[in-house]
């Protein structure tokens, strides 16, 4: 009896040694990358930044990190160098063919990239909270700079730096109608950004840009059904929500009503300035981004400080005919799991789980993007999809007039000698 304990013993010991000895799934693909970067910056130092846009556990990643810090040790590449002139950013990502590691190698003013393909068997899975699965349509692509583009009955509304247009459908794809100048006479900033709802009545389109609206509505009585744009300057403050219902189901009766959200924003850059109408009984600040949410008691504003940190003002204020007046806040709290978010997010309701969800984009300006959607049910955004890859930088998220799906408006950086182009996608989830 106690030869086969004896024996026993032995065998778990020897069994711990080899699981230890075993190679992580992660020293191929981590080597093959740092063979790259280090091709292409010589020994030296750099800064080393990662995200992860995958299914991989961020139980694995720093894993991952520690065994890509060794790797370009052994090649010459310190990656403790805070300093340094040098950056890697490696974005871990996938979509539904590949899953691709990609470092972005910035020298000075030059950026190169690597890439190294990984084994779809190596990753795990990380727990979804909802099994939502992410889709998109592409529905337009053009060199033209997009800000923000809307749907119509029968076309498509794009806004650009300085003009308006305006696409219906026909037999061969889009077919443009109308294209207006915006007439701005002051400069735009550096990264202009845009905001285009239905208008009240639903038959037509309100657009802004920093320093003026437009507005277009349709002469059905015309065979083709033209639109006349106009725009005026302006500095009344932007509609952030669409005008549509916040919820659908019984649990929310009270608030299923039509509430719109409107901000002013800071002409002389690209955000909002935290001044919203109505009020929500608490100091907001400036401001990226802002999406309204059902909450039991009344609304959430779901906002994106422009100090990176996701907030939200949950009021009872926000039920329509409750007077705002602020009394009803129960203040401004701190979103957790939102590291990982860029600047540009957008709510909608796919009807999965809980019914509404945050569409979010990815922290910085990748090689390739991702969205993912989340489900916020307390004060934690729960990842309620996988990533899904944008093959470019999400520059505007705007949730659809019936509040089921977002456009998203992604940039694509133009190879040597091309210019960057343009895509208007519609994203869309399916239950799992």
């Amino acid at each position: 009896m106690r030869f086969l304990c004896l024996l026993a013993m032995l065998a778990s010991a020897l069994l711990a040694q080899l699981a230890s000895a075993a190679p992580s799934p992660w020293e191929q693909p981590a080597a093959a990358l740092a063979d790259q970067i280090a091709g292409i910056l010589g020994p030296g130092q750099a800064r080393l930044t990662m995200r992860n846009l995958s299914k991989i556990s961020m139980d694995e990643f720093p894993a991952i990190r520690s065994l890509l810090e060794q790797d370009l040790k052994a090649r010459g590449v310190q990656t403790s160098g805070a300093e340094s002139a040098n950056s890697i950013r490696v974005t871990l990502s996938e979509n539904l063919r590949e899953r691709l590691w990609v470092a972005e190698v910035v020298e000075g003013s030059e950026t190169r990239v690597a890439i190294v393909h990984v084994e779809a068997g190596a990753a795990q899975p990380e727990a979804l909270a909802g099994g939502l699965a992410l889709r998109r349509q592409s529905l337009l692509t053009t060199t033209e700079p997009v800000l923000a583009a809307l749907e119509t009955g029968d076309g498509l509304v794009v806004v650009g730096p300085e003009e308006i247009v305006v696409f219906a459908h026909s037999a061969n794809g889009w077919k443009e109608q109308n294209r207006v100048a915006i007439g701005q006479r002051k400069p735009l900033p550096r990264d202009p950004r845009s905001v285009i709802v239905l208008s009240p009545d639903g038959l037509g389109f309100e657009a802004l840009v920093a320093g003026m609206a437009c507005s277009g509505s349709k002469q059905p009585a015309q065979p083709e059904a033209q639109w006349t744009v106009r725009c005026r300057e302006s500095d009344d403050p932007w509609q952030l929500t669409q005008s549509q219902r916040l919820a659908a189901s019984s649990d929310h009766a009270e608030n299923a009503g039509l509430t719109r959200i409107r901000a002013f924003f800071s002409t002389a850059r690209n955000y909002f300035t935290g001044v919203v109408t109505p009020s929500v009984g608490v100091d907001l600040p400036p401001f990226y981004s802002a999406a309204l949410l059902p909450r039991p008691d009344g609304a959430g504003l779901l906002i994106n400080s422009i100090d990176g940190k996701v907030q939200i003002a949950e009021t009872a204020t926000l039920k329509l005919g409750v007077p705002t007046d602020g009394s009803s806040s129960v203040g401004l709290k701190a979103i957790a799991g939102t590291r990982d978010w860029g600047s540009d997010f957008a709510a909608f309701r796919s009807g999965c789980s809980t019914g509404t969800q945050v569409i979010a984009s990815g922290s910085g300006e990748a090689f390739a993007d991702s969205l993912r959607a989340y489900e916020i049910p307390a004060q934690e955004a729960i990842p309620a999809s996988a990533p899904m890859n944008m093959d470019g930088t999400v520059t505007a998220l705007g949730t659809a007039p019936d509040g089921k799906s977002v456009l998203a408006v992604v940039r694509r950086t133009g190879s040597q000698g091309h210019a960057d182009s343009y895509e208007v996608d519609r994203v869309t989830a399916s239950c799992n």
